[in-house]
């Protein structure tokens, strides 16, 4: 093996390990992982380049202009409303639920369709009286199992067949050819989902009760008009570095002052909101100026236009993972300030400030208005979701955003526009009917996907440039023989691993030149390979990590890692089984 192979080899190996256990970013690391093989003469420029130049990278950026349309008019809202109702008993609940969102993934990308129906689920599953880890766990995987029906199912599906078009010369794949097993594995795996998921799933509390009473996580507090605390500053009153308790809002005269800073000045009757425990109460009471509340009612549960009560849920890429919130100056970098955490659907007691994140934890946020918008699409939250007085979309255009969608599907199917060519049309219809603004766009593109798309190709090419591939084919294949059902095995099991641990993307992208070269090497048809390496990319129900929209639905659903082991690790195995046994009917290996 040359030292190309050799090279291209151990940068690969160490890219995964890098990927899973630290919390560099995908992007970052793959990116770093093509800069070291282009300044080693692995590869040359034009491969270090080639992924930004791909139709399958295009197309995923220009649907999610697509979906954003969708997003930004309420046209899954739309189908929330309507499809939901008030079904009697868990499964009747849980079927109304997974189907839709099967159907929706199969056309949409599947995060967009989570986060929009994880509010909407919480408030159903509270009038139903249904357990939410009966429905949110089902959720995320549905619209795994969804993504599979089509090539537009997810951007995993579209970047193996750009690869394909690439290697396979005359390949001819359309957009609903991956169905022919997509359908069977969707149909099992969901009636799976409604026969065995509420025997497998836990029942325990999550957000909404933690969240519920703002009485067992605040201390109200009134500034005694004829105090010496009146005209004074915050910073002067010494209220802002209390060692147990923030002050997050003040309420004055009817209006509210939210994401309080130093510099405000206190008022005679001000209503002072502080977030922390109750031992911080002591605290306050040796303050003179300050006296209980004498009001009622919560100023957490009134409703002000100048703030907005948000739940977020932490991405494992956020800046402040394993940071203390006192620490970490949350409140400076977001605008917002914590009220409380909740980790495994219960709250964490105990000093607020003192508090390190982790990845799923569920924050209540007081934030101003600008909040949701500016931090929608940031890769520090994987949700946010407004719980005081969320506007209601407006859906005028929803039925245009969808009307949009399904001409881009038949113009891709029909042939008369490849599946790029589609979508860029889709996209610029959607922003010429007004469905998403320019900016709205501009946020919709997650510059992190496609960027570890884009480098995953420059690190296959190395892999395939250099022979490391070859090589690594042929000695798998001196250990399954000729058999290209071993093979075919091999390569599943590898890629469901893989992307068990680290992005679906990346695992499919490198692992794919390995799985070709092997088909290569025994002279059977590549497309069974093909297949296989987006059905296993994309079946990652082991952990919540593996998959973007289950690490959504962890912290929401008060999950466990042993929950998602409990039901997905049967999933796993039951797809495994469709997959590696239909993939060689549908699709011969001497075809």
């Amino acid at each position: 093996m040359s030292l190309d192979a050799w090279i291209s080899l151990i940068v690969a190996g160490a890219v995964f390990p890098i990927m899973a256990l630290t919390r560099i970013s995908p992007d970052m690391v793959l990116m770093g992982a093509v800069a070291l093989l282009l300044s080693l003469g692995v590869i040359d420029t034009e491969q270090a380049l080639s992924g930004f130049s791909n139709s399958g990278l295009f197309t995923v950026a220009f649907l999610y202009i697509v979906v954003a349309g969708l997003r930004e008019t309420g046209g899954i809202d739309l189908i929330i409303r309507y499809v939901l109702g008030r079904p009697q008993g868990d499964r009747r609940a849980l079927t109304r639920l997974i189907l839709p969102v099967a159907a929706i993934s199969s056309l949409l990308n599947n995060t967009p369709v989570v986060a929009t129906f994880i509010p909407a689920v919480l408030s159903w599953s509270r009038r139903l009286g249904v357990a939410p880890q009966l429905l949110l766990m089902p959720l995320s995987f549905a619209s795994i199992l969804g993504g599979t029906i089509t090539l537009l199912g997810t951007s995993t599906n579209l970047v193996v067949h750009a690869l394909a078009e690439q290697r396979i010369d005359g390949l001819e794949m359309g957009l609903f050819e991956v169905a022919w097993l997509g359908v069977p594995m969707a149909v099992i795996g969901l009636g799976f989902l409604v026969l065995v998921g509420p025997r497998l799933l836990p029942r325990r509390a999550g957000t909404e009760d933690a969240f519920s009473n703002p009485r067992e996580f605040t201390i109200e507090m009134e500034v005694d008009p004829s105090g010496p605390l009146v005209d004074h500053t915050v910073e002067e009153a010494g209220l802002r570095h209390l060692s147990e308790l923030f002050l997050v809002e003040i309420e004055r005269g009817g209006n509210v002052v939210s994401v309080v800073g130093p510099g405000e000045r206190l008022k005679g009757g001000d209503r002072l909101v502080f977030a922390g425990t109750a031992g911080g109460a002591v605290e306050l009471q040796q303050l003179r100026g300050l006296m209980p509340s004498r009001q009622g009612t919560s100023s957490l549960e009134k409703e002000f236009r100048e703030r907005r009560l948000v739940e977020a849920v932490v991405s494992d890429q956020c800046q402040f993972i394993g940071q203390r919130i006192r620490d970490g100056h949350f409140r400076t970098q977001y605008g917002a300030a914590v009220l409380a955490v909740c980790r495994s659907g219960e709250r964490v007691s105990g000093n607020l400030g003192q508090v390190r994140l982790q990845p799923a934890d569920v924050l209540l946020l007081e934030a101003r208005p600008a909040f949701i918008e500016r931090h929608r699409q940031s890769r520090d939250f994987l949700l946010i979701s407004q719980i005081d007085g969320a506007a209601r979309p407006v859906h005028e255009r929803a039925i245009r955003a969808w009307g949009i969608l399904a001409a881009v599907v038949v113009l891709a199917t029909s042939g008369m526009m490849s599946m790029m060519n589609a979508a860029m049309l889709g996209a610029a219809a959607t922003l010429l009917s007004g469905c998403v603004s320019v900016a709205g766009a501009r946020r919709s593109l997650d510059t992190q996907v496609l960027l570890t798309i884009a480098a995953s190709f420059g690190l296959g090419a190395a892999l395939d440039g250099s022979g490391a591939a070859a090589e690594v084919a042929g000695a798998l294949l001196s250990i399954v023989g000729d058999q290209p059902w071993l093979l075919l095995i091999g390569t599943y099991v590898v890629v469901a691993v893989l992307t068990s641990l680290v992005t679906n993307n990346a695992a499919a992208v490198i692992t794919f030149p390995i799985a070709m070269s092997g088909a290569e090497h025994l002279g059977v048809n590549p497309m069974p390979f093909v297949v296989v390496v987006m059905f296993a990319a994309s079946a990652s129900f082991l952990t919540p990590i593996g998959y973007q929209t289950n690490l959504m639905v962890m912290g929401p659903g008060g999950y466990r890692l042993g929950d998602f082991l409990r039901l997905g690790g049967p999933l796993n195995v039951l797809t495994a089984i469709i997959v590696i046994a239909l993939t060689p009917l549908i699709w011969p290996f001497t075809g």
